[in-house]
């Protein structure tokens, strides 16, 4: 298969704050942890991930004029991600505060200058990028009624470019906050819509991972359930069902482990790729995210 053209990623930019934790919080009082600092956000992760197994790839998005973000981008050009990111100096650099055990993660999120985000902003590095090929949106911006032009201008841009699409669903809570309807309706007609099982309930409804997938081909041509450690199904257009085992590994931190899996879903598919193969490359790397604390690669 021959290398994948350049892959545009939209989206956030944070620091992360990651506590993995072996106990129930002590509530009011102290819990053991282990505890990691370090680039994060969706789209970030994906990009790093995607340039990682060497697929070109230019990051879009926003940070604070602070110490913060000079680091993240910095650390994201050192792991070969080509960066149209625009400092912002009315904001902070996006934070998000991870608290992980097991196969669960729950976030404490400040998006900061993510929010500002602009639909002109992706419009031009777009027009920057004559060898884009596919332009990958995590949903971040368009949960988030302040950078949602910035969401809906990157796929039609895209269209308009002749890009082929694909979306990651990004959270379940701020789904059900904005309403399957709603989102369907912006993600409506991209080549491959990425779900986990809770986001998958929340835009087709609480019933088996077969079937969501099948529903939501009624939106995206191709979409793909991530079921962790249940593996991951892929529904396609003409109906055809593909499902993967997960890789057993010992898993230490979840963080990242879908943008990993994303990254690797991308990096086959664009290729030509069948499902199969490409959930293969996709597990790889979902199962070297969880290996370790932290969402990016380490080397």
């Amino acid at each position: 298969m021959s290398r994948p053209g350049r892959v545009v990623v939209v989206g956030d930019v944070v620091t992360d704050v990651v506590a993995v934790v072996a106990r129930p919080l002590a509530t009011g009082s102290d819990t053991p942890a282990t505890i990691r600092v370090g680039g994060g956000g969706q789209a970030a992760n994906t990009a790093a991930w995607l340039a990682e197994v060497g697929v070109p790839v230019t990051l879009v998005g926003a940070v604070g004029d602070d110490e913060a973000g000079r680091a993240r981008v910095v650390e994201l050009t050192r792991a070969g991600v080509d960066c149209a990111v625009t400092a912002y100096p009315d904001r902070p650099t996006g934070s998000v505060v991870v608290l992980a055990s097991g196969e669960e993660r729950t976030m404490l999120t400040e998006r900061g200058a993510n929010e500002r985000l602009t639909g002109a902003q992706v419009r031009q590095a777009l027009a920057a990028l004559p060898d884009a090929r596919h332009l990958h949106l995590s949903a971040y911006p368009l949960l988030d009624a302040a950078s949602r032009d910035a969401g809906l201008a990157a796929l039609a841009a895209a269209r308009a470019a002749g890009l082929t699409t694909s979306v990651d669903a990004a959270s379940a809570a701020p789904l059900r906050l904005v309403g399957a309807t709603a989102f369907l309706d912006w993600v409506r007609d991209v080549d491959l819509l990425l779900v986990n099982t809770d986001e998958a309930e929340a835009l087709a409804g609480r019933t088996d991972s077969t079937q969501q997938a099948r529903a939501l081909t009624a939106t995206a041509r191709h979409v793909v359930v991530k079921c962790g450690s249940a593996g991951a199904v892929w529904a396609g257009p003409d109906g055809a069902v593909t499902t993967a085992p997960a890789r057993p590994v010992t898993v230490v931190d979840v963080t990242g482990a879908g943008d990993a899996f994303a990254a690797g879903l991308l990096a086959g598919w664009l290729v030509g790729a069948t499902p199969a193969v490409a959930l293969a490359r996709a597990g790889e790397l979902g199962a070297r995210a969880v290996a370790g604390i932290g969402a990016r690669p380490t080397r």
